[in-house]
């Protein structure tokens, strides 16, 4: 797998991005502006305040629409607008402890969201290559030991888990029975946990870790001992704009793949936070307060093998370096600093 021949590809080309304004959409949308692509994005307001997306310097550079991915009226019109060639799917409600509050925005945004941007795509010939972002929590989780396959099945706990897993089945059916004759190739993308600069998001470990940290109190951890797939937030969107790349080229790339760390990175919650507070300094500490939320699964990995072996694709970083990664964006934002520089950097050493 050759990173920078996958950045060159989308020089010129179509591109919607659902979810744009969120973490990972914001930094696929910097991705693929660097790399000269036409970016449409659809997307609600960005989700928290501060938000990396208003920080992100793409004024001029993207056409950002705002909008839910429920409005299937509004959808179709942008399509019609800006006949795009590839749709990345990332919009979503992506917070475990949120869907729990609120089950029904989380199935309709998850699941009908989904229905939606697939009906735009079966209407739109002008696509030809639709990726659906989903996530590591599709599946029924055993606590296996072992990572999980992309055969294994399909059974999300919470709303939000489960959500992501009909968003999975509602793919399945669109592509067996709207696309079965190859005209536009359709893949999803199961995707562990990222980590990275400019995530402001509630109730997620490395975050709840950068607010401690500036605020220069102990981190507070609900629950050190659960494992799961950390990867720096770069490594994924790398595989997503891989798969959507080849599947456009040759349409027997589509498919199911995961998408996460090596086994040796997936490592506890309390032992990333070791990590963070040693790359941090200024005597960082942690503390175990366990708040008795919600069901979460202890234990989670996946089985890469497939992603591996269709395109020799290895992770570039460890979670060690994707932790240093993330403390140097925060603290270059913690001083007032350009936070677009060190993006755009992060980005080139990526994908050159």
């Amino acid at each position: 797998m050759n990173l920078e021949e996958v950045f060159n590809f989308y020089k010129g080309k179509k591109v919607l991005v659902t979810g744009h304004t969120g973490f990972k959409g914001t930094w696929l949308s910097r991705i693929l502006v660097n790399a000269g692509a036409e970016v449409t994005g659809y997307s609600l307001n960005p989700p928290t305040d501060p938000a990396l997306f208003n920080m992100a310097g793409f004024e001029g550079k993207m056409n950002s629409v705002i909008g839910d991915i429920r409005d299937l009226a509004h959808l179709k019109q942008v399509f019609e607008d800006t006949k795009p060639e590839i749709v990345l799917h990332l919009a979503a409600q992506p917070i475990v402890r949120d869907s729990y509050k609120d089950p029904v925005y989380t199935y309709e945004t998850n699941v009908i969201g989904t229905v939606n941007i697939l009906e735009c795509v079966r209407l739109n010939p002008c696509v030809k290559s639709f990726l659906n972002v989903t996530t590591d929590k599709v599946y029924e989780n055993r606590e296996w030991e072992y990572g999980y396959r992309e055969v294994d099945r399909l059974d999300g706990y919470d709303p939000y888990s489960n959500s992501k897993s009909c968003s999975e089945l509602v793919t399945h059916s669109y592509r067996k029975s709207f696309f079965a004759d190859g005209h536009c190739a359709i893949s999803t993308c199961r995707a562990g946990n990222v980590i990275g600069g400019g995530d402001f998001a509630n109730d997620r470990i490395v975050p709840d870790c950068v607010r401690a940290a500036m605020a220069k109190k102990p981190i507070v951890v609900r629950n050190p001992h659960s494992t799961r797939p950390y990867q720096h937030v770069l490594e994924p969107l790398a595989a997503y704009l891989m798969v959507a790349k080849a599947q456009y080229e040759d349409g027997k790339y589509a498919g199911y793949y995961n998408v996460g760390p090596d086994d040796k990175d997936c490592v506890t919650t309390g032992e990333l936070v070791d990590m963070f507070c040693s790359a941090w300094g200024n005597g960082l500490s942690w503390e175990n307060k366990s708040d008795g939320g919600p069901h979460e699964a202890n234990f989670l990995k996946l089985d890469c093998s497939k992603l591996k072996t269709t395109f020799g694709w290895h992770p570039r970083y460890g979670v060690k370096e994707a932790i240093g990664l993330t403390v140097e964006w925060c603290q270059e934002y913690e001083k007032n600093g350009d936070v677009v520089a060190v993006m755009d950097r992060q980005i080139k050493e990526m994908f050159q």
